[in-house]
């Protein structure tokens, strides 16, 4: 077959529903340019799926991918390329990397964080509470911002006088309007502030993770253990998925519930709970639109006769095929917290499934059950088609969430 023209993505992303529209009528998967680099998208969730869990398709770019070394030294997003840790890893190492984790986040870990995210979210919506009442407020600046910095802050040991410059240079990691030159300024900047951290729980260690991942590595060593670049690119890892995906989900599922009435209606009749809301979000509107970057090791045929050759470069696309009709029906691109199947991508598929969801769905449900037990009357305070979305192909939130509180 014929081969199709490369669709290049806009970095602003400023309509991304359209775009994924245009990028699921181009078939399962239709090739892309992503600031420069040529990858294939893939929209249709059932082949989504099937990469991700394909032992043919390698997230260890460094070792599999042609083109690494090049786009490494030029591309904008090369830190999600380049750095060491799960992320990034492909098989034993995956798994070895997976094992050192995954103890932070086991459930009942996550289930004693429950009366501290609860204080949290308490202190905040205080906060809230003491502005004028005849102001609008910006949630996601006041609410969703916060909350997740909070919590993994001090699940990592990060100092409450560090995590504001630590959430800038971490936003910035999602950004896709930066220039290469900007992108590496702001990885070395990050690689820094965690380079102090490091060295600041070495020598006072605490009961935080960082602090753990150290005492792991010296244990272990350099065998199974962690790596010093390892541990600092886990840390990297940990903090950005821990912080900025949290943040995206409260924006968009407040937006959503404060977009519409008859949602809370839902909720105070019973037909729908907290939980339906925060899958439902991650469905509709999933905190990461796309994902940079995976490769092909072996010629794949698509459905359509077409062939991801071996070394190309696999976008996934999680946005758009969340609201694939094929998945979710003519009404995919509707928001109900009632609709009986909520299945999504947003937390990923197969081996890399985000070891941090349990703790994002805490989050967000504690966020939403609170703010509106305590601002049963919040509104928005612009019509939700004046909402500006946030300018990158990764991130999917919105530049400010105004709104007005009302009696409280």
């Amino acid at each position: 077959m014929p081969e199709q023209p490369i669709t290049v993505l806009d970095p602003k992303a400023p309509d991304h529903h359209a775009e994924h529209r245009s990028l699921r009528a181009l078939g399962p998967a239709t090739r892309v340019d992503i600031l420069g680099v040529t990858a294939w998208s893939v929209s249709d969730p059932a082949l989504l799926k099937r990469l991700l869990t394909s032992a043919r398709v390698s997230k260890d770019l460094r070792a599999h991918w042609p083109a690494f070394a090049e786009t490494a030294a030029t591309w904008p997003l090369a830190l999600w390329i380049t750095a060491g840790n799960m992320f990034t890893a492909f098989g034993a190492d995956h798994r070895r990397l997976r094992r050192l984790v995954s103890p932070a986040f086991v459930p009942r870990r996550i289930q004693a964080l429950r009366p501290d995210v609860e204080a949290i979210v308490s202190g905040l919506l205080d906060d809230l509470a003491a502005l004028p009442p005849d102001e609008p407020v910006d949630l996601r600046e006041r609410l969703a911002h916060p909350l997740p910095i909070a919590v993994i802050g001090r699940l990592m040991g990060i100092p409450e006088d560090q995590r504001p410059h630590v959430r800038v240079l971490v936003d910035r990691v999602f950004a896709t309007t930066l220039t290469a030159e900007q992108a590496a300024a702001n990885t070395a900047e990050l690689y820094g502030a965690l380079d102090r951290l490091i060295a600041a729980k070495r020598a006072r260690p605490g009961d935080d993770m960082t602090s753990l991942l150290l005492a792991a590595r010296d244990e272990e060593g350099d065998g199974d253990g962690l790596s010093a670049e390892e541990v600092r690119d886990t840390l990297l890892l940990m903090i950005s998925a821990g912080y900025e995906t949290t943040v995206n989900v409260i924006d968009q599922a407040l937006t959503a519930l404060l977009a519409d009435p008859a949602h809370l209606g839902h909720l105070r009749a019973g037909r729908a709970d907290w939980s339906d809301v925060v899958e439902e979000t991650l469905r509709h509107e999933p905190a990461v639109k796309h994902l940079p970057l995976r490769c092909a090791l072996a010629d794949i045929p698509l459905p359509d006769g077409q062939v991801i050759a071996r070394g190309d470069a696999i976008l996934a696309s999680y946005g758009a095929a969340n609201r694939h009709p094929d998945w979710h029906g003519e009404s995919a691109d509707l928001f109900d917290a009632t609709r009986p199947a909520k299945d999504h991508l947003a937390f990923g598929h197969g081996v890399h499934f985000c070891l941090g969801a349990p703790l994002a769905r805490l989050e967000v449900a504690t966020a939403l059950r609170l703010f509106f037990a305590r601002f049963p009357a919040a509104r928005l305070a612009v019509p939700v088609a004046e909402l500006r979305p946030l300018p990158t192909l990764i991130s999917n939130g919105h530049t400010a969430l105004p709104v007005h509180l009302g009696p409280a």
